[in-house]
């Protein structure tokens, strides 16, 4: 099966989704969760990401993050996991890898289409049963964005800033959004496009990412062509 094309355009958001080696734990420890963390703004900050939001799961990692350039986030995500890798390898007396070669990553459009793929993430610990509330579990940036508990890693998208001018009524309309969860249909959603590493948008981004990739993103008809009977 063909690999799936990773789409890179300088200002537009993307989730990207990286995996365990064999969906093997790549946290062992409470203080590993630390040392990605500064992994991650380390080579975020010097290939140009910002980071709107994250969860670190067990095995898996979520990123909300826009990139400066179309190798920002490669070069982040390289980056980024050398470094950890380095340090779990020797903190542990381990060999090799602890991600799979491809990461996966769709293109995000503004407003809602974000903030519902922010919710996505920072809600995937409840999905998981591991908590019953996103503040519950402390590997996220939700305790950022809707509690104001400060967090280094976190740039804010405009998508979230324009929820309110101030910063606590912004933070209350946050916390508004996770009062009804994300509809199975959405959920399904977010999956497929980012597994597919193709477009979470409308009908009409999805037409300006493809003008200006010259390509076609969207997926083409299951079956072979069908023949000319006018021949």
């Amino acid at each position: 099966m063909p690999r799936q094309p990773r789409y890179f355009l300088p200002g537009i958001p993307q989730h990207v989704i990286t995996r365990g080696v064999d969906r093997q734990a790549t946290f062992f420890a409470s203080d590993d969760y630390d040392l990605y963390k500064r992994a991650l703004k380390k080579n975020a900050d010097l290939y140009g990401c910002s980071i709107h939001a994250y969860v670190l799961m067990t095995n898996h990692v979520h990123l909300l993050l826009t990139p400066d350039s179309a190798r920002s986030i490669p070069k982040t995500i390289q980056g980024m996991g050398r470094d950890y890798v380095q340090r779990i390898n020797q903190q542990y007396n381990r060999t090799g890898t602890l991600w799979q070669g491809r990461y996966k990553a769709c293109l995000v459009q503004d407003d809602l289409y974000l903030l519902n793929c922010q919710r996505y993430i920072e809600l995937n610990p409840v999905r998981a049963g591991m908590v019953s509330d996103p503040s519950d579990y402390p590997h996220s940036s939700y305790r950022h964005n809707a509690l104001g508990q400060h967090d280094p890693v976190i740039s804010p998208h405009t998508s979230y800033i324009e929820l309110s001018d101030t910063d606590s009524v912004r933070r209350q309309h946050y916390r508004g959004l996770f009062e009804s969860g994300l509809n199975r249909e959405l959920i399904d959603e977010i999956r497929k496009t980012t597994n597919a590493c193709r477009v979470l948008g409308n009908p009409t981004f999805t037409e300006q990412i493809e003008t200006m990739l010259n390509r076609r993103v969207r997926p083409g008809k299951m079956g072979r062509p069908r023949k000319d009977r006018t021949r």
